[in-house]
């Protein structure tokens, strides 16, 4: 450690007011996850551990940190959708949030549209300009360096079916800037948004 280091053990505690550790990886894209139980209740949680895994198959994952009615629909039915939060639909997100119980459907509390999908049967969000239906692949429960399991679960899911608004397809190419993703920083209220000024390119090298 030097005078310009903090350095800290995760195990021990970081001793600052919020962990940074969700601050310095991040921003971080958004898994807004639909969802239907076996009784046919829609459910719609976002979850800020999430990302692409894999590109032939595409496969997309994300992490249920505590076992929620999320992670309880996709180990009955096998089905989930991404639905991309932009900036125009960050305040519904952030409704879809509430604690409510299963009987519940946040798109309802949230003010969104279900929308039927084409391959699986959850709903995608009407209102996202971006959607991929997805078929579970492996549920996974994570374990720390001891090998003790701890309760959150990884769950990875191969997408079937993508669904883009024709406005963000320029020339055939995805206008990721003018989409308007919304990313979760860290702090306990951060987000980002994606846009023009961030943009540069940089080709690999042949």
């Amino acid at each position: 450690m030097t005078d310009r280091t903090y350095s800290y053990q995760p195990r021990i505690g970081h001793g600052l007011p919020h962990d940074p550790f969700n601050a310095i990886v991040g921003p971080r894209p958004i898994g807004w996850i639909s969802t239907r139980s076996g009784s046919g209740v829609n459910n719609l949680a976002p979850y800020s551990f999430f990302n692409a895994f894999n590109y032939v198959p595409p496969i997309i994952g994300f992490a249920s940190i505590g076992y929620k009615d999320t992670l309880r629909n996709i180990e009955e039915t096998g089905e989930f959708v991404w639905n991309l939060t932009t900036r125009a639909l960050a305040e519904a997100m952030n409704q879809s949030c509430a604690s409510v119980g299963p009987e519940v459907s946040e798109f309802a509390l949230a003010g969104l549209t279900p929308l039927a999908s084409t391959v699986v049967a959850p709903p995608r969000v009407a209102e996202s300009p971006v959607t991929f239906e997805c078929k579970r692949t492996q549920i996974l429960q994570l374990q720390g360096a001891d090998g003790a399991q701890v309760e959150t679960w990884l769950v990875l899911g191969e997408v079937v079916a993508v669904h883009i608004d024709q406005a963000l397809l320029k020339d055939g190419v995805y206008d990721t800037a003018a989409a308007g993703h919304v990313l979760r920083g860290g702090g306990p209220a951060d987000y980002f948004t994606v846009g023009p000024e961030q943009l540069f390119r940089m080709h690999r090298p042949r």
